[in-house]
């Protein structure tokens, strides 16, 4: 019965962390993300896997991306500036952020 009830729970956080993934990534399509980023392969803008590679162990990572996604920003990717987004939410930019900085290879 334990077994059972483990794995229960088990798959479930499974299923909520893929919802989650799949939540996150229909933001980054609502806001036109997209347009300039993809998941994995460097479009207008950096991949999302060289953004978390770029961040990986930084204490302080989240803050830095939520600002440069809000305030937009040039010269950490090249010279292609990414454009401010004031008017996506703050909840929504972090949802993002915090999906991006946990995008693996």
């Amino acid at each position: 019965m334990k077994i059972l009830v483990t794995s229960l729970f088990v798959s479930a956080g499974l299923l909520a962390g893929a919802g989650n993934a799949l939540a996150s990534e229909a933001l980054a399509k609502k806001h036109n993300c997209m347009a300039c980023h993809a998941i994995d392969k460097k479009l207008v803008g950096p991949s999302y896997q060289e953004v978390a590679a770029k961040y990986k162990g930084d204490a302080g990572a989240e803050a830095k991306l939520v600002a440069k996604v809000k305030n937009g920003g040039t010269g950490a990717w090249g010279q292609i500036p990414m454009p401010p987004n004031a008017s996506v939410p703050e909840g929504d930019i972090k949802t993002m952020v915090k999906w991006v900085l946990a995008t693996k290879k």
